[in-house]
């Protein structure tokens, strides 16, 4: 079944767009995996568990609206190309899932497979945003946080809702969760800035 909370937007949405945003899910589920393996982070890996069902239920209700959409447009060909678009996205989410099912289970990955991980000089990393954090009421672009710490969000969850990729213009707030790339010496200092009240970033 559907989630409630979730069929009004769904139910406004194209068959196109939720192909996007089942896009933009997957992608990010596998940078979480590798990021919940590489440092046994239980929290990222729960994270992946949820996308996984949203994607999982996303792509039943793109698999009745294309039906939907055949019915009236008699483009059996573009609705099988979709159906097996939104096959694929779910296969990638179902890989990601069991790459961070490891942590959960709490299986040791292999010495050569975290050496290859630690050749990388990126993190990735889950934060939440506290009502004393300088982040909080502002936008991304007015915090420049790219530039000052050298993280990158690529990812904000608020509430049950997820936003994918957010630009200069996109409003942080308490209780937001934001899942950034960058430097390690970054993730510390937007540790901080995430439930410190600090001046300025």
């Amino acid at each position: 079944m559907i989630d409630p909370s979730e069929e009004p937007r769904l139910e406004e949405m194209s068959p196109e767009d939720i192909l996007v945003e089942m896009k933009d899910n997957s992608e990010l589920m596998v940078d979480l995996a590798y990021s919940a393996l590489l440092y046994n982070n239980s929290e990222i890996a729960e994270e992946i568990a949820e996308l996984e069902e949203k994607l999982d239920r996303m792509n039943r209700f793109l698999q009745r609206k294309v039906t939907a959409r055949v019915i009236e447009t008699k483009d059996i060909n573009r609705a099988l190309a979709f159906i097996r678009l939104g096959g694929s996205m779910e296969l990638i989410a179902d890989a990601a899932f069991e790459i961070a099912n490891t942590v959960l289970r709490d299986v040791e990955p292999h010495p050569i497979l975290k050496m290859s991980f630690h050749d990388s000089d990126a993190v990735i990393t889950r934060m939440g945003i506290s009502p004393d954090s300088i982040l909080n009421g502002k936008t991304i672009g007015e915090l420049r946080i790219a530039e000052n710490t050298g993280m990158w969000i690529i990812a904000l969850k608020r509430g049950n809702n997820w936003i994918y990729g957010p630009d200069k213009h996109t409003m942080l707030g308490a209780g937001d969760i934001i899942f950034a790339t960058g430097p390690l010496e970054g993730e510390e200092y937007l540790k901080r800035a995430t439930t410190e009240p600090l001046e300025s970033l």
